[in-house]
């Protein structure tokens, strides 16, 4: 099954979600290496975690450039945790609702071309069934 152009387009900014979240871990390793942690446990859990995250946002973007529907499927459950997160940066006491628009403008953008190759990858099924 070829991927088509939204879903290429989609991988693509998937990717770029991925390489931020290994940025994100390279980032935390320095902060454990440079002692700026509290609590080395934490912060190991914390790479670790963060570590697995970026190996599965990566592991959508390369589905998603294949035409697999688990690599969609993934990183749309993905764009809506970067929202949820950014939901939370808008609210509460600590507020910062520039931090939270950064986060939300993206994902959005990447979630609507998720849905729409999403509906191209079921026509162009549909189409092949038909055939």
């Amino acid at each position: 099954m070829r991927s088509n152009p939204v879903g290429r387009v989609a991988s693509a900014l998937v990717g770029v979600e991925g390489a931020g979240l290994v940025a994100l871990a390279v980032w935390q390793v320095l902060a454990v290496v440079g002692g700026d942690t509290a609590s080395i446990d934490s912060a190991i859990a914390l790479i670790v975690l963060t570590a697995v995250g970026a190996a599965a946002v990566i592991a959508f973007a390369v589905a998603i450039w294949r035409g697999r529907s688990w690599g969609r499927s993934g990183a749309i459950v993905a764009q809506l945790l970067i929202l949820a997160v950014a939901l939370g940066a808008a609210t509460g006491s600590y507020a910062a609702p520039s931090l939270a628009l950064i986060l939300a403008v993206p994902a959005i953008v990447v979630l609507v071309l998720l849905v729409l190759a999403v509906r191209e990858a079921g026509r162009d099924s549909r189409d092949e069934a038909s055939a």
